[in-house]
């Protein structure tokens, strides 16, 4: 049986998922990674891009469709995927889980 993850898309951030997902040539489709920070302390950053790449869908809202890695759906349970822009810049940032501590940058965590 599939485990359900439940993350929850911001509305900002489903508008600017539909927006990097159609740029890249995959309309409503976008996946998410966790990628391992290169040095040894556990640091985990999201990593979002257009299409499926072989994962399995966790949620979907407002036209786009996150899918992510199977082996990756306990970390990504029931998060918040959230947006933010400003005159500097922009991102995604994700809500911290549970035994977690939160990356000054807001777009990854460690497991403590």
């Amino acid at each position: 049986m599939t485990e359900i993850v439940n993350l929850s898309i911001s509305q900002s951030a489903a508008s600017e998922l539909s927006r990097q997902a159609s740029f890249g040539g995959s309309p409503g489709e976008m996946f998410i990674d966790l990628i391992k920070d290169e040095g040894s302390e556990g640091w985990m950053h999201i990593k979002l891009k257009p299409g499926i790449n072989n994962g399995s869908p966790i949620s979907r809202t407002e036209g786009i469709t996150l899918y992510a890695d199977i082996k990756k759906f306990s970390l990504l349970k029931d998060l918040k995927l959230d947006y933010y822009s400003d005159l500097s810049g922009g991102g995604f940032l994700i809500s911290t889980p549970e035994n977690a501590k939160r990356c000054s940058c807001g777009s990854g965590f460690k497991l403590i």
